[in-house]
């Protein structure tokens, strides 16, 4: 494998990396909320699609599709319900409860499907690429992945920047006191911005149980990938997020390319603290979520 083979299969594992950090991002950027949960309710999705696969016969496709819709209900639910009652002047109380959150979703899905690691079918696509040379190929799955974080990294920004509501998350996330007196109604925001980023996560969940297989506790790593492609890319900045994403699947691939198999997570987390002792702010910081 040619080095420009492991660069391009880095890029396109950045992908999925930026979609499962995207949600946190929006979230964090939204409410100033961590949430521990985050990595475990994509992996949650993942098997809410596998369930209706095999309990409905429904085509892949549209169990993506209600599992979004699912996931979204999921966190509005959740955030109005629940998380919501934790925000406030003590930023400890949302990540005790989400790392509750977290250790309760793994544990029920060790309950329903059992530890064994599971996988969703795509069919021929999966395994197909695309020959750019004798000595490089693009497989179309990755890059299906890759653009899929790009576009909806590219509508979030759009939603954010040109919609009402979007200026309300904005609006939100700059002052909420401010925001609240303007007439924006904080909770029902919190909540959406919730829903949005379980649906962001759920398309990540599907794509990575289509791309590789999946288990109940694979949502903690999940989660550090994402923190650490927020972190890099700049707290706030969605096209940091995706920057971060490729700079750690980049640094993974190289990693495993050099020095073998197993040292291509240590080199990623190696350039993550690189990274954070040069730059601690992250490649494009910002103070909103824009």
């Amino acid at each position: 494998m040619t080095w420009a083979n492991v660069a391009i299969q880095g890029i396109l594992l950045g992908g999925l990396y930026a979609l499962f950090a995207t949600g946190l991002a929006l979230v964090f950027g939204v409410m100033r909320m961590v949430n521990l949960a985050h990595g475990d309710l994509g992996i949650l999705a993942a098997f809410v699609a596998l369930f209706i696969v095999q309990s409905f016969g429904l085509p892949l496709l549209w169990a993506s599709v209600v599992t979004i819709i699912v996931m979204f209900l999921v966190g509005y639910v959740l955030q109005r319900g629940l998380l919501n009652h934790t925000l406030g002047a003590d930023d400890t109380r949302p990540i005790v409860v989400t790392f509750g959150l977290s250790i309760i979703i793994q544990n029920g899905l060790i309950m329903w499907f059992s530890a064994d690691s599971q996988g969703l079918d795509a069919g021929t696509i999966e395994n197909i690429s695309v020959k750019v040379s004798d000595q490089l190929s693009i497989g179309w799955f990755p890059l299906i992945v890759f653009l899929a974080a790009v576009a909806v990294i590219g509508a979030l920004e759009f939603f954010l920047a040109r919609f009402k509501l979007g200026r309300a998350f904005r609006a939100t996330s700059d002052d909420r006191e401010a925001a609240e007196l303007m007439g924006i109604n904080n909770k029902h925001i919190y909540a959406l911005a919730m829903a949005i980023a379980l649906a962001i996560v759920a398309v990540a969940g599907v794509l990575l149980a289509i791309r590789t297989t999946f288990d109940p506790t694979q949502g903690s790593f999940r989660l550090i990938y994402a923190f650490e492609a927020v972190i890099m890319g700049g707290m706030g900045s969605m096209w940091g997020t995706l920057l971060g994403g490729i700079v750690l699947g980049v640094s993974q691939t190289i990693g495993t390319q050099a020095f073998g198999a197993g040292w291509g997570l240590v080199v990623g987390h190696l350039v993550f603290l690189t990274v954070l002792a040069v730059r601690p702010s992250g490649f494009f910081a910002k103070t909103v979520t824009a």
